[in-house]
């Protein structure tokens, strides 16, 4: 008897803190001291996107592997045409191309250029990279949260 209930005692705290986890996860909202984790896993020569609400703004961080093997991420809008819903890329082929202009951006650049039709790049010294993934910071996403005022017409924003 003693150990069906230590049985069930254990089942009900695992089922417990696993709910826990998946309702924090899967809303994708980041709180301050917190970070948007990006598994190695994902990271391959095809863009990925990852979402994230940061103070009840969301947006989406681009990650890919370069044709070196360095990982690059960015903010899923354009520097250029920022202030568009449409101010977000999609990929095609070798490149990824801005929805509201049509700006086509290799994707090898992604990450790394910067001042113009391409997606804002979050450098290494923004984000963490270990051999877990990579890991960006509540403070670098909510630097970005202006980016985001209109994109894709989410209407988020608390404020």
């Amino acid at each position: 008897m003693k150990r069906w209930l230590l049985v069930c005692a254990i089942l009900v705290a695992a089922l417990t803190l696993a709910g826990c986890a998946s309702s924090a996860k899967d809303n994708g909202e980041i709180k301050q001291g917190g970070s948007l984790l990006i598994p190695a896993g994902e990271l391959t020569d095809t863009a990925r996107f990852f979402s994230a609400i940061v103070d009840g703004t969301a947006m989406e961080i681009m990650a890919v592997r370069a044709a070196d093997g360095s990982v690059r991420t960015a903010f899923n809008t354009c520097q250029v045409c920022n202030g568009s819903p449409f101010a977000y890329f999609v990929q095609k082929g070798d490149t990824v191309e801005c929805q509201n202009c049509g700006n086509a951006f290799p994707m090898d650049r992604v990450g790394v250029t910067a001042g113009g039709c391409n997606p804002v790049p979050i450098t290494s010294e923004y984000r963490a990279e270990t051999d877990g993934g990579v890991s960006i910071p509540y403070e670098t996403l909510a630097s970005a949260k202006p980016l985001f005022k209109v994109w894709k017409n989410v209407k988020l924003n608390k404020r």
